[in-house]
């Protein structure tokens, strides 16, 4: 597992699980297959930028053209106001966005990438991009087709099964990980 791109936190945290025996799924019984997932979950939050972080705003901001509410940015992201504003406030900062009053609203603010901040989301995409392969390195083409085929199969029986349940916001309205787009 190559480390570079990765935060302290998650480098850390993919070693120790590295170095783990992982079960025989053969005789493996449920309760280790759970704990396995779970131990991943808890490494792929580790290597997310989060779902408000700035590096993940960026990102967003550059798939759309022009200028977005900060409610409507928010919003998408599922995070409380305040957490967006200290965000955008930091990238405001760093000269990566602009604020300025909603033209539909002028009680409300529009945020928009400047020229740094486009520079900076293209960067942020390529480390995800290779952040995002290195995850899946140790697997062969075959395999990852088929991790995904199993995944999408879990998902749909789950979604059907449980419903609602413990459901969270999935990276914003329309933003999603891997082949579809994200």
């Amino acid at each position: 597992m190559n480390l570079e791109v990765l935060p302290d936190a998650a480098k850390r945290r993919g070693k120790r699980l590295a170095a783990r025996a992982l079960p025989d799924y053969q005789s493996a019984d449920e309760n280790d297959r759970i704990i396995n997932l779970r131990d991943l979950g808890h490494v792929m939050r580790g290597l997310s930028e989060g779902r408000g972080s700035q590096q993940r705003v960026l990102i967003v901001l550059s798939k759309i053209s022009g200028a977005i509410s900060q409610r409507d940015l928010t919003e998408r992201f599922g995070i409380q106001p305040g957490s967006a504003s200290e965000v955008i406030a930091k990238l405001e900062a760093a000269g990566a966005v602009r604020r300025s009053p909603g033209a539909a609203d002028r009680r409300t603010m529009d945020v928009e990438l400047t020229a740094a901040g486009r520079q900076m989301a293209a960067e942020a995409r390529a480390q995800r991009a290779r952040r995002h392969e290195e995850m899946f390195l140790c697997l062969s083409d075959g395999e990852k087709a088929q991790l995904l085929a199993l995944l999408e199969k879990l998902s749909a029986d789950w979604a059907e099964r449980y419903g609602g349940e413990g459901e969270h916001p999935r990276h914003g309205r329309g933003e999603r990980c891997g082949r579809r787009g994200g």
